[in-house]
């Protein structure tokens, strides 16, 4: 019977060590995920606002486009050079909107803008040089134009198919207008 009661026993300790093995592993993950999760939490930037200054007293569709917000240039061959289209902008708010970045999703696209007699630009792909800010102040019911001229030759002959390519206009009311263009690029 001591035999048996000794044989129980240590089956328990083995038992009672290869547990505690696992709750050790089981509770360093749990500890690995959490200590990751404040490590993404903390590496976030501060802010998912734009670069300007955010007024959040200003309403969301400040700045109005005239017109449609996207053009497709149809088939544009890359022997033929850039084309462009402009698009037209207005502050619909009574006061006035500082308009401070303008910037394109691809350095084959050019974007300037202009405001009255002001020039902005051209600019080009965030992230490729930087993009400088600018305070360019668009009066309540005054317009602005923004020109696009893309390139289809950029890309080389690997740029051939369709595209398309995002303008972004960054304010102070904390929501960028986005404008699209699109081709058929061919040789």
């Amino acid at each position: 019977m001591a035999i048996l009661a000794g044989i129980t026993t240590n089956m328990t300790l083995n038992i009672n060590n290869t547990m505690t093995k696992q709750v050790k592993i089981i509770g360093g993950i749990g500890i690995g995920i959490v200590a990751l999760g404040a490590l993404l939490f903390y590496a976030q930037p501060s802010s998912n606002q734009p670069s300007g200054t955010f007024d959040r007293n200003a309403p969301s569709n400040a700045i109005s486009v005239l017109g449609a917000s996207n053009y497709d240039f149809g088939p544009i061959s890359m022997k033929n050079g850039k084309v462009s289209t402009t698009f037209k902008i207005k502050n619909i708010q009574s006061e006035p909107v500082t308009l401070s970045k303008l910037y394109t999703s691809c350095m084959c696209t050019e974007v300037t803008l202009k405001v009255a007699s002001r020039t902005q630009g051209p600019f080009s792909m965030l992230g490729h040089g930087p993009i400088p800010k600018f305070n360019e102040i668009l009066q309540p019911n005054e317009e602005a134009e923004i020109e696009v001229v893309y390139d289809p030759a950029a890309h080389g002959p690997s740029g051939v198919g369709k595209i398309q390519r995002t303008v972004t206009l960054e304010n102070n009311t904390g929501q960028p207008v986005e404008l699209l263009v699109a081709a058929n690029v061919t040789p």
